[in-house]
């Protein structure tokens, strides 16, 4: 069996992080807890939550570019139904009419709006922001205490944004690996927080297969 190295793994979560961000529109990444030191691989949201976050984003992109044609670069990013915004905008009408939008996408919960008002970022921006990624994503999977799957990962102008259903414990371990990661200017916690009997609850219960995305309207 041919091994495949850590600077393999880092390449592939780089180009795969840069395809997101020019297709404005994060990838969803699968949950996932340690039992015994072996990875249980499951999601930390329902079934229902993964499709409905599926949903949200395409969507809500499509909304995006109808209302905001060519004005601006916007990521959009849902998990468990709450959705952060990235990206820049060239007005504060713009970046309040983009949450307004995605406000009205069906079973948003929640918005975290860091759209930035200014000029489009760079390629060279986003292929740096890119690296980023993959790189937190390595040390995530490098580290022996951490799940990485449990955590979904977006840089946006050097600063890091977090998502995830986590304990306070994989939360502040995450936030230490993140910060000390080369390129990371600052972090930014979206999280929701599980406490251990929470945790323990969800690996006990089964686990059922995602139905497809619903299609966009």
């Amino acid at each position: 069996m041919k091994l495949i190295s850590r600077q393999s793994i880092l390449g592939v979560l780089a180009a795969a992080s840069l395809c997101s961000s020019l297709t404005a529109c994060a990838p969803l990444l699968m949950g996932g807890a340690m039992v015994g030191g072996t990875m249980m691989a499951i999601d930390r949201r329902t079934s229902g939550a993964q499709v409905e976050d599926e949903g949200i984003e395409l969507r809500g992109t499509i909304r995006l570019r109808e209302a905001l044609a060519e004005r601006g670069h916007v990521n959009l990013t849902s998990y468990n139904r709450q959705v952060l915004l990235t990206g820049e905008v060239p007005t504060d009408n713009d970046r309040q009419l983009a949450e307004q939008v995605i406000g009205k996408v069906e079973n948003v919960r929640g918005i975290v709006n860091e759209l930035a008002v200014s000029g489009n970022s760079s390629l060279t921006q986003r292929s740096s922001d890119a690296i980023i990624t993959g790189r937190v994503k390595a040390a995530f999977i490098d580290a022996k205490d951490l799940s990485a799957n449990n955590f979904k990962v977006v840089t946006e102008r050097g600063t890091l944004f977090l998502m995830g259903r986590v304990t306070q414990a994989e939360a502040t371990r995450a936030t230490e690996i993140a910060r000390s990661t080369s390129g990371v200017q600052k972090v930014v916690r979206i999280f929701e927080y599980l406490s251990d009997e929470e945790l323990r609850n969800l690996l006990v219960q089964p686990t059922t297969a995602p139905t497809p995305a619903p299609k966009a309207p």
